[in-house]
């Protein structure tokens, strides 16, 4: 068969192998760091080790090389799919596969010795942010470049969701990566004080909005009608919820920082536009949640849509949460507790992390030429493993946290603070221990994802699926 006929799927099973490998490093580096937040005696004393020094780890780790793989395998697929043409270019998607990986291990080194921008998300210090910008590039000529050869009128709004991402995050990228290098491994940023605090969170939520939110919101619009055999609910609505989103997205970023040094006004916007964003996200969780009408009785048997379907009702929490904790008096309670932690997590472990989930067991037999995954009973098991971890996180988060906020603000009738911070560190203790408890379950259904992966990939050929005769013709 003349290769040209066929899809590229050597680099989409790549980057979902990399995304499973890449989730189980990140996810074991989060359970270490929660277990020394219960039992700081187990940093061992040794530097790189610390705290400090793994949290950033684990968030590039889980962010950055699970979810981004994740997004890399899936907008590849997804783009060939529905553009019915091969990549643009298999050497340079092959580029941004080793491109990436380059990226990944060298900040797996260079965070845990310390070596550190210090912006949240955007740690990685000036030689790896330049080296992460080639790559993008190299992935949004791809990706666009196969659009622009599709063999079909129509873009798919999965790709409209993918290429917004890629292109907010060329821009983010960018404007919040200028830095002034010091030496080889030390920079600092082109922005001071208060400008530098604007733009980080400019770019640290639109992190949020544009990776954690439209890319993945590219799989829902793909892989729950593949799954679910039923068509988008609302096509008009996916494209409403789009724009809608796209636009609101860029000005919420200033809600993270309620009562510093950030004119009031400025506050108040990003109050405001998250208020705004609660509708387009609730418009894109229900127009998934809906597409699943008169084939509900499929979640009795199918993990998989599971999967799909829970990680839109996190999805619908966290984005429900996120306008309410932006309010200025929620977030005076909210702010700087370990509620701030719960949220997060309810967003990346139940939406991010399910929904990529469930798409790679969407395409993983696919990828191999098999009709399913090794074993339905293992994502069964890993699903309400997974949940239940992720319920045990939540919770203890979200009590540790409005208990946190109520003892901080808490005063005598003299005005003398009732409780100390180590009061309060003291009755937060317990919470540590079942957020512990529950991101290890979480970690334990990853590795039972991948010994799944790996029964159903070995021994097995990437699949060679040739591109519809229809598309071949016109070409």
């Amino acid at each position: 068969m003349d290769i040209a006929l066929n899809y590229n799927y050597k680099i989409v099973k790549q980057f979902a192998i990399a995304t499973v490998v890449w989730g189980v490093i990140g996810m074991l580096v989060g359970v270490i760091i929660a277990a020394q937040l219960a039992w700081p005696a187990l940093n061992f004393d040794i530097p790189w080790l610390t705290y400090g020094r793994l949290r950033p780890l684990h968030t590039n780790a889980v962010i950055f090389a699970f979810g981004v793989s994740g997004l890399f395998a899936t907008s590849y697929y997804v783009v060939q799919r529905t553009c019915q043409v091969r990549l643009f270019s298999d050497k340079l998607a092959t580029f941004t596969f080793w491109g990436w990986q380059t990226v990944l291990v060298s900040a797996a080194i260079t965070l845990p010795l310390g070596i550190t921008r210090g912006k949240e998300y955007a740690e990685l210090e000036w030689p790896i942010t330049l080296l992460i910008a080639v790559v993008w590039i190299a992935y949004a000529v791809v990706f666009f470049g196969t659009l622009i050869k599709r063999k079909v009128a129509h873009i798919y709004v999965a790709n409209w969701f993918f290429g917004a991402y890629i292109i907010a995050v060329t821009l983010l990228h960018v404007v919040n990566g200028a830095s002034m290098p010091a030496s080889m491994w030390k920079s600092y940023s082109a922005y001071s004080g208060v400008q530098d605090a604007m733009i980080q969170w400019w770019y640290g939520h639109n992190a949020v909005g544009f990776i954690l939110t439209a890319g993945y919101l590219g799989m829902v619009y793909y892989f729950i009608p593949k799954q679910a055999e039923r068509p988008v609910y609302s096509y008009r609505l996916s494209i409403v919820h789009f724009w809608a989103l796209i636009f609101t997205y860029m000005w919420a970023g200033p809600h993270h920082l309620h009562y510093t040094a950030l004119p009031d006004w400025t506050q108040s916007i990003g109050m405001v536009f998250s208020l705004i964003l609660l509708a387009p996200s609730w418009g894109g969780m229900i127009n998934g949640m809906m597409t699943l009408s008169g084939a509900w009785h499929k979640l009795r048997t199918d993990p998989i849509l599971k999967f799909m379907i829970v990680s839109l009702s996190f999805y619908g929490m966290a984005t429900f949460e996120g306008p309410m904790m932006a309010i200025k008096t929620v977030n005076a309670l909210s702010h700087y507790t370990d509620w701030g932690i719960a949220h997060v997590h309810g967003g990346t472990l139940g939406w991010v992390g399910f929904i990529t989930m469930g798409s790679l067991y969407y395409l993983l037999p696919r990828l191999s030429g098999q009709n399913r995954m090794y074993s339905t009973r293992l994502i069964d098991l890993h699903f309400w493993v997974a949940t239940i971890g992720i319920v045990l996180y939540i919770a203890a988060m979200w009590i540790a946290g409005v208990m946190q906020g109520l003892m901080w603000r808490a005063v005598n009738p003299d005005g003398t603070l009732t409780y100390t911070f180590v009061e309060g560190v003291k009755a937060t203790y317990p919470y540590y221990v079942v957020r512990f408890c529950g991101g290890l379950l979480y970690l334990s259904g990853m590795l039972v994802m991948a010994f799944n992966t790996f029964m159903t990939l070995r021994n097995r050929q990437t699949a060679a699926a040739r591109i519809p005769a229809l598309a071949v013709a016109h070409a």
